[in-house]
């Protein structure tokens, strides 16, 4: 690889963190520049889209990891990140090396130097990573939408397959207040040419993905991901239907789902996560036999739906005690958590406690809602972040929502600590952001 300027992994790091004071841009001209002065790497390879509310990072990886091992060369870019910046880039499934992002990252302001913009963060994130994805050679790249997707930076490709995995009120302050509003800005990561798959938390807002479809002259069928026999806004045959028929009864158990998809039926299939990831199995099952175009072989799906873990998604972290992460960051995703752990912890009376640590614009009263009935307590903490929410104002809301004043705790580290001694037998979670669950 060649670069007009070569710098660090930690210089890189600092560009990124720079680059935060410029915030969201809702304006694709930017990252449209600085791919024209890259050479639009955005089209040595196909391109699948991944944007929701909740589980679009679980599916993006389940979709790298099932065309991985169907022989395809692919990329995957998630964030963000727990750890390194790199790991929001892989190329065959592994991150990208700190020489190799520093390198694309160096890439990428230099073309927006050409270009003569002023980037954001997740601009330079996504061209580094188009740099990156054509250096390595991918055939597919299995891209997560940041927020939204009408001026989101990865609307710089135009993709064959656009997911949306579900529709639900967060950053209601750029996508619109209610779901309907946030479905349509979704709904423009869907072209022309794309096979749109409407994932399950898309139910009652179908419509909108329709009227888009009609108003750009989509070309191609779109496709939906429903349980059991519940109704689908498309036509049986475009309609991927799934069934749990095992479910975990302990914070490491496995899910087993079963899958009719379009082209062939998979059975059997086996992902070590709570039930939730069923519907996110079967969405990217329609997303990779959407992409290919044909059945996927059902031995090599199985492996590589086993193999796949999903960092900061009910995380067992410990056993004795239990202690889980959790990223859950919305009352959607909170509710997603809170029947996870009903099933992992079955007896009411052994529940675990939950650390919560919330960002400032999060609806806190709606995840502690949520998760209320299914906790011992709470102990609330204040995640290393500008935009964490004092712990003190958590415990006001957590107060005013159940009742009862909680433990505050100093930090993440002393909220666990806090927590598992009161609740030995059950353990404990730790949610209510990513940040939260990336210190735990």
């Amino acid at each position: 690889m060649t670069s007009e300027s070569s710098f660090g992994y930690d210089e890189a790091v600092q560009t990124l963190n720079d680059a935060l004071i410029f915030g969201i841009n809702p304006s694709l001209e930017p990252i449209r520049a600085m791919a024209e002065e890259m050479g639009r790497p955005q089209d040595t390879f196909v391109s699948i889209q991944v944007a929701g509310t909740n589980g679009k990072s679980s599916v993006t990886r389940l979709i790298a990891a099932i065309l991985e091992t169907h022989g395809v060369n692919t990329g995957a870019y998630t964030s963000p990140e727990l750890h390194s910046y790199t790991e929001r880039i892989t190329c065959g499934g592994v991150p990208v090396s700190e020489t190799m992002f520093a390198t694309g990252i160096a890439e990428a302001v230099a073309a927006a130097r050409r270009a003569d913009v002023t980037p954001t963060e997740f601009e330079i994130l996504t061209a580094a990573a188009l740099w990156l994805f054509r250096e390595c050679g991918v055939e597919a790249a299995v891209l997560e939408v940041g927020m939204g997707g009408r001026w989101d930076a990865t609307s710089v490709v135009e993709p064959a397959v656009a997911v949306i995995t579900g529709v639900a009120l967060d950053h209601t302050e750029h996508l619109g207040g209610t779901r309907e509003e946030i479905a349509a800005d979704k709904a423009h990561i869907i072209e022309p040419a794309s096979v749109a798959v409407l994932g399950p938390g898309t139910i009652g807002v179908e419509m909108v993905f329709r009227t888009h479809l009609r108003a750009i002259g989509a070309t191609a069928p779109m496709r939906a991901v429903r349980s059991g026999s519940m109704a689908s806004p498309v036509a049986e045959p475009e309609t991927v239907r799934y069934v749990a028929t095992s479910m975990p009864t302990a914070p490491d158990g496995m899910t087993r789902v079963d899958i009719a998809g379009t082209k062939s039926t998979y059975t059997g299939l086996e992902v070590h996560a709570p039930a939730y990831q069923a519907a996110n199995v079967a969405t990217a099952v329609a997303a990779a036999e959407a992409f290919l175009g044909r059945g996927l072989d059902v031995e090599t799906l199985r492996a590589a739906v086993a193999a796949t873990t999903f960092p900061r998604r009910f995380q067992v972290l410990r056993r004795d005690p239990w202690l889980v992460a959790d990223a859950a960051h919305n009352p959607e995703g909170a509710a997603v958590l809170a029947r996870a752990i009903t099933a992992a912890w079955p007896d009411p009376a052994m529940r675990p406690t939950i650390v919560l640590g919330v960002l400032a614009d999060k609806d806190a009263a709606g995840i502690v809602f949520a998760l209320a009935p299914v906790a011992s307590g709470f102990v609330v903490v204040e995640p290393d972040s500008p935009r964490a929410m004092p712990a003190a104002e958590l415990a006001g809301v957590v107060e005013h929502v159940t009742g009862e004043r909680p433990e505050i705790a100093e930090s993440v580290a002393a909220g666990i600590e806090g927590a598992l001694p009161g609740n030995p037998t059950a353990g404990a979670i730790v949610t209510g952001s990513i940040r939260t669950a990336a210190e735990a």
